[in-house]
């Protein structure tokens, strides 16, 4: 299966950025004709209020963003993780951080709700309250295609190497993070943390992260991007330079069964 990650600079402007995913996502398909794209977290909105973050909240399978994965999926015949948009819950104060993967025909086969919120302060000394606009979810998310299982996560879930653990038991073959990682964070700890999970798990990790900045509340906020493919042995075999664009890879089966053979994680768990 051959893969690519899709890097955006999302901002406070709905129209702009699904335009720019599409746009990446269309030359992705001219250029390398990968057979699973991933887009990054919040590809259809960053920045803005809260208003303004409730207000871009899509309805549940209806919205532009969903409609946009859904139908390239359709027209281009290709496997779509929509990284993560903002859907509308049923309280209508908060929304919900979902990520859904779609088959070649455009069929979700699973959809996910991002389950840790990140409610940090960088340092900085910036602070961060995802809870204030975003619902966390309560379910893992693990779907088919092509044979093979994928399991879905979003972001600060990397840092929970439980939820991961919980996805393998599932068993997961890739696992997706799309990702807006601060540049604060990311610098020391986004790649470390994608390649440890590939090698505890035994997974491929795929991860979109944004790149870029956004304004926030009049506060410049700043994405480290740096997307990237991890093999089953922690080795980076694709990864997106500083800026927009994206990075493709072939994945295997054989390189799968030949790592989870020499070391059987899942034989030797007691816990």
């Amino acid at each position: 299966m051959k893969v690519c990650v899709i890097q955006t600079d999302t901002i406070n402007d709905k129209v702009r950025n699904l335009c720019q995913a599409e746009a990446l996502m269309r030359q992705a398909m001219r250029e390398e004709a990968p057979d699973l794209l991933l887009l990054p977290e919040h590809f259809d909105f960053a920045g803005g209020s809260v208003a303004e973050k409730l207000a871009a909240g899509e309805p549940c399978r209806s919205g532009p963003a969903w409609s946009l994965c859904r139908d390239f999926a359709k027209e281009y015949q290709v496997n779509v993780v929509a990284g993560s948009f903002f859907e509308r819950v049923d309280d209508g104060q908060r929304v919900s951080n979902t990520s859904v993967l779609f088959d070649r025909q455009g069929q979700e086969r699973a959809r996910y709700a991002k389950i840790h919120l990140f409610d940090i302060r960088t340092p900085d000394g910036m602070q961060y309250r995802e809870s204030a606009t975003v619902r966390p979810g309560t379910q893992l998310a693990v779907g088919e295609v092509d044979g093979w299982k994928i399991g879905l996560s979003i972001c600060y879930d990397i840092r929970f190497p439980e939820l991961f653990q919980a996805l393998m038991r599932q068993g997961a073959d890739i696992l997706t993070v799309p990702a807006a990682f601060t540049v604060q964070t990311g610098r020391d700890h986004w790649e470390v943390l994608l390649r440890a999970r590939a090698i505890e798990t035994q997974c491929y990790v795929l991860a979109a992260g944004q790149f870029g900045s956004y304004m926030q509340e009049g506060e410049r906020r700043a994405c480290y991007g740096h997307s990237l493919v991890a093999d089953p042995w922690g080795h980076v075999i694709a990864k997106a330079g500083d800026k927009v664009g994206f990075a493709c890879a072939r994945i295997d089966r054989l390189t799968l069964a030949q790592v989870r053979s020499q070391i059987p994680l899942l034989q030797h768990k007691v816990l």
